[in-house]
Protein backbone atom coordinates (compact mmCIF):
# COMPACT_ATOMS: atom_id res chain seq x y z
CA UNK A 1 0.00 0.00 0.00
CA UNK A 2 1.56 3.48 -0.62
CA UNK A 3 1.39 4.61 2.88
CA UNK A 4 3.38 1.82 3.62
CA UNK A 5 6.26 3.21 1.55
CA UNK A 6 7.96 5.98 3.14
CA UNK A 7 8.81 6.70 6.88
CA UNK A 8 6.96 9.68 8.20
CA UNK A 9 8.06 11.55 11.43
CA UNK A 10 5.61 13.26 13.36
CA UNK A 11 5.78 15.58 16.27
CA UNK A 12 2.43 16.49 18.17
CA UNK A 13 1.16 19.68 19.38
CA UNK A 14 -0.40 19.27 22.82
CA UNK A 15 0.67 16.52 25.71
CA UNK A 16 -2.84 16.43 27.75
CA UNK A 17 -5.19 13.42 28.53
CA UNK A 18 -5.25 11.80 25.14
CA UNK A 19 -1.60 12.55 24.54
CA UNK A 20 -1.01 8.60 25.21
CA UNK A 21 -3.97 7.48 23.45
CA UNK A 22 -2.24 8.63 20.03
CA UNK A 23 1.18 8.02 21.23
CA UNK A 24 0.43 4.22 21.51
CA UNK A 25 -2.03 4.43 18.45
CA UNK A 26 0.66 5.57 16.07
CA UNK A 27 3.29 3.10 16.94
CA UNK A 28 0.79 0.27 15.77
CA UNK A 29 2.48 1.63 12.14
CA UNK A 30 6.17 1.34 11.24
CA UNK A 31 5.66 3.57 8.92
CA UNK A 32 4.88 6.63 11.55
CA UNK A 33 7.62 8.07 14.40
CA UNK A 34 6.60 10.04 16.86
CA UNK A 35 9.83 12.45 17.29
CA UNK A 36 8.58 15.54 19.34
CA UNK A 37 6.11 16.51 21.50
CA UNK A 38 5.04 20.24 22.33
CA UNK A 39 3.05 22.23 24.86
CA UNK A 40 2.39 25.53 26.17
CA UNK A 41 3.58 23.74 29.53
CA UNK A 42 7.22 22.48 28.47
CA UNK A 43 7.38 21.07 32.00
CA UNK A 44 4.40 18.88 30.82
CA UNK A 45 6.01 18.32 27.49
CA UNK A 46 9.19 16.80 29.14
CA UNK A 47 7.15 14.54 31.46
CA UNK A 48 5.41 13.57 27.98
CA UNK A 49 8.66 12.50 26.37
CA UNK A 50 10.55 11.16 29.38
CA UNK A 51 7.37 8.81 29.62
CA UNK A 52 7.29 7.65 26.19
CA UNK A 53 10.52 7.67 25.31
CA UNK A 54 9.98 10.66 22.45
CA UNK A 55 13.66 12.61 21.68
CA UNK A 56 12.65 15.94 21.37
CA UNK A 57 10.46 18.25 23.55
CA UNK A 58 9.58 22.05 23.72
CA UNK A 59 6.91 24.55 23.33
CA UNK A 60 4.89 25.13 19.75
CA UNK A 61 7.34 27.07 17.91
CA UNK A 62 10.48 24.59 18.56
CA UNK A 63 8.02 22.08 16.95
CA UNK A 64 7.00 24.09 13.91
CA UNK A 65 11.12 24.98 13.92
CA UNK A 66 12.10 21.42 13.49
CA UNK A 67 12.53 20.54 9.81
CA UNK A 68 12.32 16.95 11.12
CA UNK A 69 9.23 17.08 11.55
CA UNK A 70 6.88 16.36 8.72
CA UNK A 71 3.52 15.94 10.28
CA UNK A 72 1.94 18.23 12.93
CA UNK A 73 -0.57 16.14 15.21
CA UNK A 74 -2.83 19.19 16.91
CA UNK A 75 -4.67 17.79 20.18
CA UNK A 76 -4.60 21.12 21.59
CA UNK A 77 -8.19 22.24 23.36
CA UNK A 78 -11.31 23.06 20.46
CA UNK A 79 -10.70 26.70 20.58
CA UNK A 80 -7.10 26.74 19.94
CA UNK A 81 -7.47 24.33 17.01
CA UNK A 82 -8.53 27.18 13.78
CA UNK A 83 -4.83 28.91 15.36
CA UNK A 84 -2.70 26.31 15.76
CA UNK A 85 -3.46 24.81 12.34
CA UNK A 86 -3.19 28.11 10.56
CA UNK A 87 0.31 28.69 12.08
CA UNK A 88 1.19 24.96 11.27
CA UNK A 89 0.13 25.50 7.53
CA UNK A 90 1.89 28.22 7.27
CA UNK A 91 4.94 27.11 8.35
CA UNK A 92 5.25 23.71 5.69
CA UNK A 93 3.71 21.34 7.79
CA UNK A 94 0.95 18.85 6.92
CA UNK A 95 -1.40 18.21 10.07
CA UNK A 96 -3.73 16.27 11.64
CA UNK A 97 -6.05 18.11 13.94
CA UNK A 98 -8.22 16.30 16.52
CA UNK A 99 -12.43 17.30 16.51
CA UNK A 100 -13.79 19.56 16.05
CA UNK A 101 -11.59 21.15 13.28
CA UNK A 102 -12.83 24.25 14.84
CA UNK A 103 -15.08 25.60 17.56
CA UNK A 104 -16.69 27.36 15.22
CA UNK A 105 -17.88 27.45 11.34
CA UNK A 106 -16.83 30.89 10.90
CA UNK A 107 -13.23 29.78 12.72
CA UNK A 108 -12.94 26.96 10.40
CA UNK A 109 -13.91 28.53 6.98
CA UNK A 110 -10.15 30.29 8.19
CA UNK A 111 -8.99 27.12 8.02
CA UNK A 112 -10.10 25.86 4.68
CA UNK A 113 -8.92 29.12 2.78
CA UNK A 114 -5.32 28.12 4.74
CA UNK A 115 -5.58 25.34 3.40
CA UNK A 116 -6.58 25.93 -0.07
CA UNK A 117 -2.73 28.56 0.27
CA UNK A 118 -0.85 25.89 1.65
CA UNK A 119 0.75 22.55 -0.37
CA UNK A 120 0.81 20.63 2.37
CA UNK A 121 -2.27 18.49 3.32
CA UNK A 122 -4.78 18.57 6.09
CA UNK A 123 -6.80 15.63 8.07
CA UNK A 124 -9.13 16.21 10.18
CA UNK A 125 -11.00 13.70 13.19
CA UNK A 126 -13.17 12.33 13.54
CA UNK A 127 -11.16 9.39 11.60
CA UNK A 128 -13.41 6.41 13.79
CA UNK A 129 -15.34 6.13 10.61
CA UNK A 130 -11.93 4.80 9.10
CA UNK A 131 -11.96 1.29 11.39
CA UNK A 132 -13.64 -2.46 10.57
CA UNK A 133 -17.34 -1.21 12.38
CA UNK A 134 -18.09 1.81 10.01
CA UNK A 135 -16.83 0.33 7.00
CA UNK A 136 -18.51 -2.98 7.82
CA UNK A 137 -21.71 -0.69 7.78
CA UNK A 138 -20.61 0.76 4.87
CA UNK A 139 -20.34 -2.10 3.03
CA UNK A 140 -23.45 -3.89 3.77
CA UNK A 141 -25.31 -0.54 2.55
CA UNK A 142 -23.77 -0.12 -0.56
CA UNK A 143 -23.76 -4.05 -1.29
CA UNK A 144 -27.64 -3.71 -0.44
CA UNK A 145 -27.93 -5.86 2.52
CA UNK A 146 -30.60 -3.51 3.85
CA UNK A 147 -32.38 -2.14 0.12
CA UNK A 148 -32.37 1.25 0.31
CA UNK A 149 -31.73 2.69 3.27
CA UNK A 150 -34.54 5.05 4.61
CA UNK A 151 -34.23 5.98 7.72
CA UNK A 152 -31.46 6.19 10.66
CA UNK A 153 -30.78 7.11 14.18
CA UNK A 154 -28.16 7.98 16.65
CA UNK A 155 -28.45 8.16 20.66
CA UNK A 156 -25.05 10.28 22.44
CA UNK A 157 -25.59 9.38 26.22
CA UNK A 158 -23.15 11.02 28.54
CA UNK A 159 -19.39 10.20 29.11
CA UNK A 160 -19.67 11.30 32.44
CA UNK A 161 -16.55 13.23 32.70
CA UNK A 162 -17.03 14.96 35.36
CA UNK A 163 -16.43 11.60 36.97
CA UNK A 164 -12.83 10.69 34.89
CA UNK A 165 -11.69 13.90 33.74
CA UNK A 166 -9.52 16.26 35.80
CA UNK A 167 -10.85 19.84 34.13
CA UNK A 168 -13.97 18.88 32.63
CA UNK A 169 -14.57 22.15 31.61
CA UNK A 170 -13.69 22.52 28.28
CA UNK A 171 -16.51 19.80 27.88
CA UNK A 172 -18.87 22.23 29.09
CA UNK A 173 -17.96 25.59 27.48
CA UNK A 174 -17.73 27.06 23.97
CA UNK A 175 -16.49 24.12 21.19
CA UNK A 176 -18.05 21.41 23.84
CA UNK A 177 -21.45 19.94 25.01
CA UNK A 178 -22.31 16.18 23.87
CA UNK A 179 -22.84 18.61 20.32
CA UNK A 180 -19.65 19.16 19.48
CA UNK A 181 -17.76 16.81 21.64
CA UNK A 182 -19.41 13.56 20.81
CA UNK A 183 -21.54 14.41 17.80
CA UNK A 184 -18.87 14.41 15.69
CA UNK A 185 -18.43 10.95 16.13
CA UNK A 186 -21.76 9.86 15.51
CA UNK A 187 -22.63 12.28 12.82
CA UNK A 188 -19.29 11.48 10.40
CA UNK A 189 -20.47 7.17 10.82
CA UNK A 190 -24.03 8.39 9.16
CA UNK A 191 -22.05 10.49 6.51
CA UNK A 192 -20.00 8.01 5.83
CA UNK A 193 -22.44 5.64 5.32
CA UNK A 194 -25.27 7.72 4.04
CA UNK A 195 -23.85 10.93 2.18
CA UNK A 196 -24.08 14.58 3.33
CA UNK A 197 -26.96 16.03 5.56
CA UNK A 198 -29.36 18.38 3.48
CA UNK A 199 -31.33 20.21 6.40
CA UNK A 200 -31.41 20.20 9.75
CA UNK A 201 -34.16 20.75 12.29
CA UNK A 202 -33.45 20.95 15.90
CA UNK A 203 -34.30 21.45 19.68
CA UNK A 204 -31.43 22.10 22.66
CA UNK A 205 -31.13 23.02 26.42
CA UNK A 206 -29.15 23.17 29.18
CA UNK A 207 -29.89 20.71 31.95
CA UNK A 208 -28.23 21.15 35.17
CA UNK A 209 -26.77 24.43 34.81
CA UNK A 210 -23.65 23.34 37.19
CA UNK A 211 -21.59 19.97 37.58
CA UNK A 212 -19.94 18.49 40.11
CA UNK A 213 -16.56 17.23 39.30
CA UNK A 214 -16.04 14.09 41.23
CA UNK A 215 -12.68 12.57 39.07
CA UNK A 216 -9.56 11.67 40.94
CA UNK A 217 -6.55 14.32 40.79
CA UNK A 218 -9.34 16.79 39.67
CA UNK A 219 -8.22 20.42 39.16
CA UNK A 220 -12.21 21.86 39.92
CA UNK A 221 -14.61 20.89 42.44
CA UNK A 222 -17.79 22.28 39.84
CA UNK A 223 -18.34 23.64 36.09
CA UNK A 224 -20.84 25.79 35.21
CA UNK A 225 -22.30 25.36 32.02
CA UNK A 226 -21.84 27.79 29.14
CA UNK A 227 -23.84 25.02 26.35
CA UNK A 228 -26.52 22.98 25.45
CA UNK A 229 -26.30 19.68 27.05
CA UNK A 230 -29.46 18.29 25.85
CA UNK A 231 -29.88 18.19 21.86
CA UNK A 232 -32.85 16.22 19.69
CA UNK A 233 -32.42 16.81 15.92
CA UNK A 234 -34.16 15.25 12.75
CA UNK A 235 -31.61 15.28 9.74
CA UNK A 236 -32.70 14.95 6.24
CA UNK A 237 -30.31 13.68 4.32
CA UNK A 238 -29.36 14.48 0.69
CA UNK A 239 -30.36 10.86 -0.14
CA UNK A 240 -33.65 11.39 0.99
CA UNK A 241 -32.69 9.20 3.99
CA UNK A 242 -34.34 10.54 7.21
CA UNK A 243 -31.96 10.56 10.66
CA UNK A 244 -32.95 11.17 14.41
CA UNK A 245 -30.84 11.85 16.89
CA UNK A 246 -30.40 12.56 20.46
CA UNK A 247 -27.27 14.27 21.65
CA UNK A 248 -27.17 14.51 25.86
CA UNK A 249 -25.11 14.80 28.44
CA UNK A 250 -28.00 15.01 30.74
CA UNK A 251 -28.69 11.07 29.70
CA UNK A 252 -26.53 8.63 31.99
CA UNK A 253 -28.60 5.45 31.81
CA UNK A 254 -30.45 4.11 28.76
CA UNK A 255 -31.49 1.17 26.82
CA UNK A 256 -31.45 2.99 23.37
CA UNK A 257 -28.94 1.98 20.48
CA UNK A 258 -25.99 3.80 19.68
CA UNK A 259 -26.74 3.98 15.94
CA UNK A 260 -29.56 2.15 13.70
CA UNK A 261 -29.59 2.57 10.15
CA UNK A 262 -33.17 1.08 8.22
CA UNK A 263 -33.55 0.05 5.05
CA UNK A 264 -36.43 -1.62 3.35
CA UNK A 265 -35.15 -4.78 3.49
CA UNK A 266 -33.61 -4.50 6.51
CA UNK A 267 -31.67 -2.65 9.85
CA UNK A 268 -27.99 -2.47 10.50
CA UNK A 269 -27.38 -1.89 14.09
CA UNK A 270 -23.51 -0.33 15.11
CA UNK A 271 -21.52 -0.30 17.59
CA UNK A 272 -20.32 2.90 19.89
CA UNK A 273 -18.72 5.16 16.88
CA UNK A 274 -16.03 6.83 19.30
CA UNK A 275 -14.91 3.68 18.70
CA UNK A 276 -13.05 1.91 15.86
CA UNK A 277 -14.42 -1.30 15.81
CA UNK A 278 -16.90 -3.50 17.44
CA UNK A 279 -19.56 -5.99 16.33
CA UNK A 280 -21.84 -4.83 13.54
CA UNK A 281 -25.24 -6.13 13.22
CA UNK A 282 -27.60 -7.09 10.49
CA UNK A 283 -31.31 -8.63 10.85
CA UNK A 284 -32.63 -8.97 7.22
CA UNK A 285 -36.85 -8.83 6.91
CA UNK A 286 -37.85 -12.43 7.52
CA UNK A 287 -34.73 -13.35 9.87
CA UNK A 288 -35.62 -14.99 12.77
CA UNK A 289 -32.27 -13.30 14.68
CA UNK A 290 -29.80 -10.89 14.09
CA UNK A 291 -26.35 -11.88 12.62
CA UNK A 292 -22.93 -10.02 13.33
CA UNK A 293 -21.21 -9.47 9.88
CA UNK A 294 -17.86 -10.35 9.53
CA UNK A 295 -15.19 -7.13 9.34
CA UNK A 296 -14.34 -5.82 5.95
CA UNK A 297 -11.01 -4.53 7.07
CA UNK A 298 -8.45 -5.42 9.69
CA UNK A 299 -9.21 -4.48 13.61
CA UNK A 300 -7.06 -1.19 15.02
CA UNK A 301 -7.43 -2.91 18.41
CA UNK A 302 -8.90 -5.90 20.14
CA UNK A 303 -12.89 -5.12 20.49
CA UNK A 304 -13.86 -4.45 24.76
CA UNK A 305 -9.97 -3.90 25.42
CA UNK A 306 -7.94 -0.66 25.89
CA UNK A 307 -7.08 -0.75 22.75
CA UNK A 308 -10.65 0.83 21.78
CA UNK A 309 -9.08 3.90 23.37
CA UNK A 310 -6.25 4.26 21.00
CA UNK A 311 -6.27 6.95 17.88
CA UNK A 312 -4.36 7.79 15.16
CA UNK A 313 -5.56 6.15 11.94
CA UNK A 314 -6.97 9.30 10.48
CA UNK A 315 -2.97 10.63 11.09
CA UNK A 316 -2.06 7.25 8.63
CA UNK A 317 -4.87 7.72 6.49
CA UNK A 318 -3.20 11.31 5.87
CA UNK A 319 -0.03 10.05 5.60
CA UNK A 320 -0.95 7.67 2.54
CA UNK A 321 -2.57 10.74 1.38
CA UNK A 322 1.02 12.71 1.41
CA UNK A 323 2.27 9.32 -0.32
CA UNK A 324 -0.55 9.62 -3.15
CA UNK A 325 -3.29 7.63 -1.74
CA UNK A 326 -6.78 8.01 -1.07
CA UNK A 327 -7.48 11.15 1.10
CA UNK A 328 -10.69 10.25 3.42
CA UNK A 329 -10.53 11.91 6.22
CA UNK A 330 -10.01 15.38 4.68
CA UNK A 331 -10.61 19.15 6.32
CA UNK A 332 -14.06 19.06 3.83
CA UNK A 333 -15.48 16.12 4.92
CA UNK A 334 -14.98 17.65 9.12
CA UNK A 335 -16.32 20.85 7.70
CA UNK A 336 -19.62 19.45 6.71
CA UNK A 337 -19.93 17.24 10.11
CA UNK A 338 -19.49 20.52 12.14
CA UNK A 339 -21.40 22.38 9.77
CA UNK A 340 -24.14 20.49 10.07
CA UNK A 341 -24.05 20.10 14.10
CA UNK A 342 -23.45 23.87 14.25
CA UNK A 343 -27.01 24.11 12.38
CA UNK A 344 -28.25 22.64 16.03
CA UNK A 345 -28.29 25.78 17.38
CA UNK A 346 -29.14 27.76 14.66
CA UNK A 347 -32.61 26.06 14.69
CA UNK A 348 -32.91 26.00 18.02
CA UNK A 349 -32.17 30.02 18.23
CA UNK A 350 -34.24 31.02 15.07
CA UNK A 351 -37.23 28.35 15.46
CA UNK A 352 -36.82 27.32 11.94
CA UNK A 353 -35.20 24.75 9.32
CA UNK A 354 -31.59 25.33 8.30
CA UNK A 355 -29.83 24.23 5.31
CA UNK A 356 -26.31 23.65 5.71
CA UNK A 357 -23.88 25.90 3.74
CA UNK A 358 -21.61 22.95 2.87
CA UNK A 359 -22.27 19.15 1.41
CA UNK A 360 -19.02 16.98 0.95
CA UNK A 361 -18.70 13.41 -1.10
CA UNK A 362 -18.93 10.45 1.02
CA UNK A 363 -15.23 9.23 1.56
CA UNK A 364 -14.00 6.89 -0.65
CA UNK A 365 -14.20 2.63 1.24
CA UNK A 366 -11.28 1.51 2.88
CA UNK A 367 -9.90 -1.13 0.95
CA UNK A 368 -12.09 -4.69 1.36
CA UNK A 369 -9.37 -7.14 2.79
Amino acid sequence: MVQNQARHRIGILGAGNIFGRYVEGLRTFPELEVVRVADVDTARAKQAADEYGIPAWGDGDQLLDDDSVEIVVNITPPQFHAKTVISALEAGKHVYVEKPLAPTVEEAREVLDAVGRSAALLGSAPDTFLGSSVQTARHAIDTGLIGEAVGATAFVRSSRSETWHPDPRAFYGPGGGPVLDMGPYYLAALINCLGPVAQVSAATRIGAPARKVTSPGRVVDEVTVEVATHASATLTFASGVIGTTLMSFDVWDTELPRIEIYGTEGTLALPNPNFFDGDVRLKRHGDAEWRVLTPVTELFGAVDTPEQHRRGLGVRDLAGAIGGGPHRATPQFAFHVLDVLASFETSQREKRFVTPESSCERPEPRPVH
